[in-house]
């Protein structure tokens, strides 16, 4: 990690102080970036679920139509294509000032929405720009969040400074869609909004406190080399590509986290806002209440898998989760109250939790260090399996209900899963995290 004016002196250099520090799992705290960045994250998270707890709702309710609201969950997830090549503009410019510029423009989105929310103007064509352009900008957000930490944290902080990344998001899903939940149900959306306007421009702020690792190369004197640069990232990006499809364990697990994304994330995460209206007919504070019963969970899941010992376990710990997510969403599919759902919610967000921090786990285990950024910048790229699975899930309930929409999704998940595990035994099954 290079040196830096922004970072504390190594804790080692001053052993007196030890004991004044956070140690274990907070170690991550030592380093001053990290006080900044990580409560910047979760102010940002807690404004992502907000928005898309209150748009999505907004949608629901001013159309009436499912597929509407599967289409603005789809406009969410357009910019991730942009992703990979959003580490390119952090290695031109720096990773602290693409972050300030990403979360600027949050920042000014959501203002917006803010102010035609207050003026009575705001309807679901303008709703849907807004979100595709915050789906431009989102997953860089997120790459950068990721290539801040690895900048900043030496190896041994390195997976704590991970784990608690991954909280962030988890108590967004709890506080923030509470709070979204409860702002829009109290005050309506352009007083919601102003909430969320806080936000942003508070985790924007402590963006300034993030260390400014500097950038290996400088910036480009002349033509010639700039044509260099680009050409080298897409042979950088090509070689990964490749890499990623003929590894075995490395395609396995990437077609595993695309098949996540197109039918078990659609349903039980984008279409919740339909489950909580149409089908336990609740308002915006219920469906809060719903999301947050599967954060608590999912909380809970970072935890055991961060004291649990988990590099005992095997990637078949993570593929028989998988296998438990599908069986639950069958369960939660055909619940019928809010009671119980919350209670099936709880529980899913502990296996959804499992399975998908096991697979991280064995992912960046099972690749090639010299391949390691590249692969998890493509990984990004099979989000796109949600829009596809969100489009036709709404298709589908439209025509066959939510139950049947959902029992399909599970089974042809269990399928492909029980597929995976077999073509690629030998680098999967036995596969030690």
């Amino acid at each position: 990690m290079p040196d830096s004016p922004d970072l504390d002196p190594p804790i080692e250099s001053n052993p007196a102080s030890v004991r004044h520090w956070w140690t274990g799992p907070l170690a991550p705290f030592q380093v001053r970036s990290f006080r900044y960045q990580w409560p910047s994250d979760t102010l940002v998270s807690w404004a992502f679920e907000m928005e898309n707890l209150i748009l999505g709702w907004f949608i629901l309710t001013e159309t009436g139509s499912v597929a509407y609201l599967t289409i603005y969950g789809a406009l969410i997830f357009v910019g991730t294509l942009l992703a990979p090549f959003s580490g390119v503009l952090g290695d031109r410019i720096g990773r602290k000032q693409t972050l300030c510029l990403t979360r600027l423009l949050l920042l000014l989105f959501a203002t917006t929405v803010m102010i035609l929310a207050l003026l009575d103007l705001l309807r679901p064509f303008y709703v849907f720009i807004i979100a595709f352009l915050i789906g431009l900008v989102r997953p860089s957000d997120q790459v950068m969040r990721n290539a801040l930490i690895g900048d900043t944290m030496s190896s041994d902080k390195l997976t704590s400074a991970l784990g608690l990344a991954r909280m962030t998001m988890d108590s967004a899903r709890i506080f923030g869609s509470l709070a979204g939940s409860t702002l829009f149900a109290l005050l309506g959306i352009g007083p919601a909004y102003i909430g969320i306007v806080v936000c942003y421009l508070a985790c924007f702020l402590l963006t300034f406190g993030i260390a400014h690792v500097p950038i290996a190369s400088g910036p480009a004197q002349a033509g010639t080399e700039v044509r260099g640069f680009v050409a080298r990232q897409w042979r950088d990006l090509r070689d990964g590509l490749s890499y990623a499809w003929t590894a075995p364990s490395v395609t396995g697990l990437m077609l595993l986290a695309c098949l996540l994304n197109f039918c078990a994330f659609p349903i039980s995460h984008q279409l919740m806002p339909y489950v909580a209206k149409d089908i336990y007919h609740l308002d915006a504070t219920g469906l809060g209440h719903l999301v947050s019963c599967f954060s608590v969970g999912a909380l809970i899941g970072s935890l055991i898998m961060t004291f649990g010992r988990g590099e005992r376990l095997s990637a078949r710990f993570m593929l028989i989760n998988v296998v438990l997510w599908y069986l639950v969403i069958i369960v939660f599919a055909y619940t019928e109250t809010k009671m119980d759902g919350m209670i099936v919610l709880f529980f899913m967000g502990i296996i959804h939790n499992l399975g998908m921090v096991s697979l991280s786990v064995v992912l960046l285990r099972g690749v090639e260090a010299r391949f390691r950024a590249r692969v998890m910048g493509i990984r990004m790229l099979v989000v796109y399996g949600l829009p596809l699975g969100l489009l036709l899930a709404g298709f589908m309930i439209e025509r066959i209900g939510y139950p049947a929409t959902a029992t399909i999704y599970a089974i042809f998940g269990i399928a492909v899963v029980t597929f995976i595990g077999y073509h690629w035994r030998r680098t999967l099954w036995f596969q030690r995290m």
